[in-house]
């Protein structure tokens, strides 16, 4: 099995269970490393579903006392860090303030106040029409891996999480993404969580791998995990998934570079 580099904690404040409890659970399935990855705080106070600034220390001391508990088991050091436009120079800084193994780039916010995963703004889809939210949101995803401030970029078609998909061949939206992701050689994460949430499909859907491969684009596993349980969770079906369109191996990182290992 590949590692799970996509788990949160506690200090985001709608996950469960530390950093070592998520391992413990890499360790039970033999899982070969493990990534934690809470979503990254802003300068100021920005949301209720990240960690704030003043959690930061206590994020890498929770990490550190896992690797201690754990030494066995290669512990990574991430964060999920959302793209507003106009928001780089942070994440500039940001990726200096720890030695991290890696970066995952997101979008979530689409206008500000408006996260589109967000049920709180499901009415969003009926004011601006679904193919309206898949158009913006993949805009944005784009200028997100041209940014090149990312070493892997997650849940590439996240507006379907409530069940919400446009009408007719999706890969109108999928190809300027794949190909700025070939054009900047960024990886992308199949996300197990779309099989837990109305979706009830895999981030992202079939068609993107299959065009995604064709480019030459490489990929990770990961579960998102928001609880320790979730931690390896549908690895077989997206494995299943990608061997099927042609992968035969995954990114892993260390130090913020990244290598192909075969599954």
């Amino acid at each position: 099995m590949p590692p799970d580099y996509h788990t949160h904690t506690p200090l985001c404040h709608h996950a469960e269970g530390l950093p070592r409890d998520y391992a413990e659970a890499a360790k039970r399935l033999g899982l070969p490393e493990l990534g934690l990855s809470d979503h990254s705080p802003m300068r100021e106070y920005f949301d209720d579903w990240r960690m704030g600034w003043e959690d930061f220390p206590r994020y890498l001391e929770m990490v550190d006392e896992a690797r201690a508990e754990f030494p066995d088991l290669p512990i990574r050091l991430g964060l999920e860090v959302d793209f507003l436009e106009g928001g780089e120079a942070w994440i500039e800084e940001l990726s200096t303030k720890a030695n991290f193994d890696y970066l995952i780039g997101s979008v979530h916010y689409l206008a500000p106040g408006w996260d589109v995963d967000n049920p709180k703004h499901l009415s969003k889809f009926a004011e601006c029409g679904v193919e309206e939210v898949w158009s913006r949101y993949f805009e944005v995803y784009e200028k997100m891996i041209r940014s090149r401030l990312f070493d892997f970029v997650g849940h590439p078609d996240l507006p379907k999480k409530f069940g919400h998909r446009p009408e007719g061949d999706l890969r109108r939206f999928y190809e300027p993404v794949v190909q700025a992701l070939a054009d900047t050689g960024t990886a992308y994460e199949i996300n197990t969580a779309g099989l837990r949430k109305d979706a009830q499909e895999l981030y992202p859907a079939v068609g993107f791998v299959e065009l995604a491969f064709e480019a030459g684009v490489p990929l990770l596993i990961n579960s998102d995990a928001h609880k320790p349980e979730e931690v390896g969770a549908n690895f077989a079906e997206a494995m299943a998934v990608a061997r099927g369109v042609g992968y035969e191996g995954s990114v892993w990182f260390e130090g913020r570079k990244g290598r192909v290992v075969g599954f």
